[in-house]
């Protein structure tokens, strides 16, 4: 049985229901037996659907189908449906002609056009993906549709994650209530290039698909794509939203929805990294002071990617040796006798040197959190950024050492 992560939350959240939208989930055995491992989302006519897509030049059938798919006329309705155990990438001809075939057989059980129906899929490269398995569980998926399964959904899709990851805020915008749900998966093979794992969120709000598609990539810079893991990007990466409108709120420029949808993606986004391949820290590295934005997300990165920093992290040692090791091979400007090093509320470094007030066994102390911050001012200017991380364990070697298996 898999060990759930230790940053895992206390539970799933409950997800109110999202009129316009029903869930139901089968277990074709694509991979995995004796568990749930297709999902199928059933959307009503007229919704809004919104996407950013991983940028790998090695993208999976269904995120090149999806991709051309964006901001076609949904309508008559749309639908989504996810497979987990198979990626159906690098599969040549044959990966489009599964994504075809399954948007065929659910296009004609809801009675939508081919063009209305987005397929992901999940799991091992390079292998031929058996889609009749999938088509064959349509008659129960169709017939088993239910506003009120989202955590079923949330599970189906799962591959080496340890748990369901799910979010959701009710608003209240002009006085009517305003849902926007989430459910995610993602473990490894998380680094930011679009939104570094499966996302599908669904709001009642009312909203044009290009004001979606626009707000949906400004509010990726910010979540999905300030992540990561282990530094490797997926082939099949998909974020999609649907927006049904029945709440009947228009929320085009409205700030609080913006500010809704923003958390419930950078929740999903902390969860992905809680759950990292053998995660048991999650880190957030902060860089201040830096010439600009650019400059601060390199370095960042380099501190957040760097397999010196983050074993040094899951062995609760405060080398902060190796931040300063990471800041220099960034590539961005700056300037050695500036640099300032905070771990948590402790100076470490400050004007190229040791801070006097740093003592080895506060910050050994400090490093013994679940939660930790790691700040770097690189005494430059004034742009900084955050982003998100967790260890390197044993266990994200024993996870990909026979992930095939």
């Amino acid at each position: 049985m898999t060990k759930i992560s230790p940053l895992a939350p206390a539970n799933f959240p409950e997800l109110p229901i999202i009129d316009g939208v029903q869930f139901a989930t089968a277990s074709a055995g694509v991979k995995y037996p004796g568990r749930t491992d297709v999902m199928l989302a059933a959307i009503a006519p007229g919704a809004t659907i919104a996407g950013v897509f991983t940028r790998s030049a090695t993208r999976a059938a269904s995120v090149l189908d999806c991709q051309e798919k964006i901001g076609d006329d949904m309508s008559k309705g749309a639908a989504i449906l996810v497979n987990s155990g198979n990626a159906n990438a690098f599969t040549g001809a044959a990966g489009q002609a599964s994504v075809d075939r399954i948007c065929a057989a659910v296009a004609d059980r809801l009675n939508i056009p081919a063009e209305a129906v987005f397929t992901s899929s999940t799991g091992v490269i390079g292998e031929v993906l058996p889609d009749q398995k999938i088509t064959d569980c349509l008659d129960q998926l169709t017939a088993s549709l239910s506003p009120a399964t989202q955590e079923d959904a949330a599970r189906a899709i799962m591959t080496t994650d340890t748990f369901p990851k799910g979010a959701s805020r009710t608003l209240h915008i002009n006085g009517q209530p305003v849902s926007i749900n989430g459910f995610a998966k993602g473990s490894g093979m998380i680094a930011p290039d679009m939104a570094t794992m499966l996302v599908y969120i669904f709001t009642d709000a009312r909203i044009s698909q290009p004001n979606l598609q626009t707000m949906l990539g400004n509010l990726t810079n910010q979540t999905f794509n300030c992540i990561t893991v282990d530094s490797d990007t997926s082939t099949s990466d998909a974020l999609i939203c649907a927006a049904t409108g029945t709440s009947g709120v228009d929320v085009t420029q409205n700030q609080e929805f913006t500010e809704g949808l923003q958390q419930v993606m950078l929740d999903l986004a902390h969860q992905v990294v809680q759950d990292g391949e053998g995660a048991t820290k999650f880190l957030t590295v902060e860089v201040t002071g830096a010439r600009n934005e650019a400059d601060a997300r390199k370095v960042a990165m380099s501190i957040a990617n760097s397999p010196l920093v983050k074993t040094a992290v899951a062995g609760e040692d405060p080398n902060w040796g190796r931040i300063v090791m990471a800041v220099g091979k960034s590539g961005a400007a700056a300037d050695r006798d500036r640099l300032s090093i905070w771990f948590g509320p402790h100076l470490v470094a400050e004007n190229g040197w040791v801070a006097s007030s740093y003592t080895e066994e506060a910050g050994a102390s400090y490093m013994q959190q679940a939660k930790l911050h790691i700040r770097t001012d690189l005494g430059v200017g004034t742009a900084q950024t955050t982003v998100w991380t967790c260890d390197l364990t044993h266990g994200y070697i024993e996870i990909n050492a026979d992930y095939r298996s």
